[in-house]
């Protein structure tokens, strides 16, 4: 693998002309940027109409990384289960299988992509080292291995040559023979045997044993540690941290974790050319290799152009305890600040901000604060998307948001002149005012049609018509017609002067339901009136009377027929 290059995440801002002053907006994953209408004294010229958008984490928005951002998510939420009560010795190999976890998906996302990205490979070498050195913590003896096998997997070149080599016909003639030496023995059996080979080789090359075949002695040279015959062969090497562990390899294979600082810096020192100026990446490897957790997170938050990574990382090393060596609460505060920029950015997505949702809901200080301002921002394009948000609130007793969003729906469908969704939308926010709204909206439209709308949900109102009176007239009412429909003519009688008499109906309906009653007063079927004329109203007082007159002349002749 080439050098990774890790560039600092920086847009430009365009620059305000001379003698204005610039104006901002922060948002959740960008910053609006123009020029104020300020002149200071002496300006000239016309300020710039235009305002400028400046992402802070565009990689959000790239279908690169989309599969990183969802596949993390459930290996995150995992984590959080772990329980707290278990022994750390117990926790321990957790973590590392959550870290390697971590490793397969962005190596999963490069092989997917099948092209190099090189903050996907800078990302997975920089945590790769970190397994290694802190949540693994391998102690002198296995280190090495581990970090042999660090720069096999970065390195992936070396084994791909020598499996060409050991499959030729022909070996030792093979033009890269010379370039791949090396067995495959354990770290123990090559440390059992390195000082008697260390001594075995020096006294060769004093001897000059090998001055005759030029590969064999710098063979011997490379295996003594000799520093001026490595650094002859870096273009083979082609990264500082692969001449670090080959130095190693041959010349400290016991190093111990606190000594690795030491032959980092010097083996930068050495392989870089003195005009060179470190990478972003050297730097952070470096710090890595010092040991130093915080200034690696540093300096990631930095180079890295997205939150993702030290989002979580910084989780990972929380949860194994590694963040607390200065104040107890550092790391807490540390982790949960980089879970919620991570989380706001996803937040500004159209489909990514559900993940959000669960890291903010593991960040115990301020994740709820943050979700309660970040779900009012999403755009409820659909009502099955509403339906989303709205369980999400409902699940977190987000009485608020769960209001804020059931009135907008219920807005928005009255403006459509969708009723029933209109009603419905009110009835979950406990809106009584929309309700009653609505609830008009609804008899009004059945005084110009003389049927009702939406009649499955005004026949499972159930207890929400206790919403408001308005809403209770017109589920009783509806109820009324169902009576009647099914000729139960005396619990539909009944109903019909309850809400005569509970005044609960509006007073502009008060002659339909006076109307309602010409047929139960006649005992007949239903009869459709449609009033034409202009003397309507008087016309239906002219017909409620002599239906009350009959209907008493009859009551009178029943209850004579009693007593006689």
């Amino acid at each position: 693998m080439e050098e990774v290059d890790v560039e600092p995440a920086i847009t430009n801002i365009p620059a305000a002309s001379a003698g204005t002053h610039l104006g901002f907006a922060w948002g959740p994953g960008d910053i609006l940027v123009y020029e104020t209408l300020y002149k200071a004294s002496g300006a000239i010229g016309s300020g710039c109409p235009c305002i400028h958008e400046v992402r802070k984490d565009e990689d959000i928005y790239s279908p690169i990384l989309r599969k990183l951002f969802n596949e993390s998510h459930h290996i995150f939420v995992g984590l959080q289960t772990i329980g707290e009560d278990l022994p750390s010795k117990n926790k321990k190999p957790q973590f590392v299988s959550i870290s390697k976890n971590y490793r397969s998906v962005i190596r999963a996302c490069m092989e997917e992509l099948q092209q190099v990205v090189s903050i996907l490979l800078a990302i997975e070498l920089i945590w790769n080292l970190c397994e290694v050195l802190f949540i693994d913590a391998a102690p002198a003896g296995s280190l090495l291995l581990h970090l042999l096998d660090w720069v096999r997997l970065h390195k992936a070149d070396v084994d791909e040559k020598a499996r060409e080599v050991l499959q030729s016909e022909s070996p030792a003639e093979h033009h890269d023979y010379w370039n791949v030496p090396g067995g495959t023995q354990t770290l123990t059996e090559f440390d059992v045997k390195w000082r008697h080979w260390h001594e075995e080789v020096d006294r060769c090359l004093q001897d000059n044993s090998f001055a005759s075949n030029k590969h064999l002695e710098v063979i011997c040279k490379i295996l003594v540690g000799d520093e001026d015959t490595l650094l002859e062969h870096k273009d083979l090497l082609s990264t500082w941290y692969h001449f670090l562990v080959t130095r190693l390899l041959f010349c400290h294979p016991t190093v111990k974790p606190t000594e690795l600082h030491y032959y980092a810096q010097s083996c930068l020192t050495m392989f870089l050319d003195s005009r060179s100026v470190p990478e972003p990446l050297d730097s952070i490897l470096l710090a890595a290799f010092e040991f130093d957790i915080h200034q690696v997170i540093k300096d990631c938050s930095i180079a890295l152009n997205n939150w993702w990574f030290v989002a979580h990382l910084t989780d990972l090393l929380d949860h194994c305890k590694l963040l607390q060596s200065h104040n107890l609460h550092f790391g807490s505060n540390l982790r949960e600040f980089l879970l919620l920029e991570y989380a706001s950015g996803l937040f500004t997505h159209h489909s990514l901000w559900q993940l959000a949702v669960d890291y903010f809901d593991h960040c115990p200080e301020f994740g709820r604060v943050y979700l309660e301002l970040q779900i009012e921002r999403v755009p409820l394009d659909t009502e099955r998307k509403a339906l989303k948000v709205l369980r999400i609130c409902e699940q977190r007793q987000m009485s608020e948001q769960v209001r804020s969003i059931c009135k907008i729906m219920a807005m928005r469908a009255l403006r459509n002149n969708r009723l029933g969704s209109a009603l419905s939308w009110s009835i979950r926010a406990k809106d009584a005012a929309f309700a009653t709204l609505i609830s008009e909206k609804f008899l009004q439209d059945y005084c110009a049609r003389g049927t009702f709308s939406d009649l499955d949900l005004i026949d499972n109102l159930g207890p929400a018509m206790l919403l408001s009176d308005r809403l209770t007239f017109l589920g009783k009412y509806r109820e009324f017609h169902k009576l009647y429909g099914e000729k139960r003519s005396g619990e539909a009688a009944k109903l019909l002067l309850s809400l005569m008499t509970a005044k609960i109906a509006p007073r502009s309906f008060w002659m339909t339901l006076l109307t309602d009653a010409l047929p139960l007063l006649e005992q007949k079927e239903v009869v459709h009136l449609s009033f034409q004329d202009e003397d309507t109203e008087l016309t239906k007082v002219e017909l409620l009377r002599l239906a009350l007159a009959r209907n008493l002349a009859r009551a009178i002749v029943k209850e004579g027929t009693v007593e006689a």
